[in-house]
């Protein structure tokens, strides 16, 4: 029930100072790699062809069904201070990262 009220509250607000979509903080991706969709051999090579296509301060989506950490981690060893890493939704069934490209 707490959710519905500031699900309400938020539509009142949102409403009294007229926000426009555009002012409402959601990511903005270049790119969506949904890793579900290809096999194991190839989601890591998609996924850093994807990443080396983004210019700077360019966002990835990475949508996967399990918890990309090993990912990450190489990510953090290979590509250290080259991006960011926010977890969007964690599971169970689905994962979806923002990764931006510094």
């Amino acid at each position: 029930m707490i959710t519905i009220t500031a699900y309400y509250v938020f539509l009142a607000y949102n409403k009294t100072i007229n926000l426009e979509k555009e002012s409402i903080s959601m990511p903005n991706f270049t790119a969506t790699v949904d890793a579900r969709q290809y096999e194991p051999k190839d989601k890591h090579p998609v996924i850093f062809n994807t990443f080396f296509s983004l210019k700077p301060e360019e966002k990835m989506e990475l949508i996967n069904d399990h918890d990309p950490r090993p990912l990450h981690y190489q990510f953090m060893i290979e590509h250290k201070d080259e991006f960011e890493w926010e977890y969007l939704e964690e599971g169970p069934e689905v994962w979806r990262v923002s990764i931006t490209r510094k």
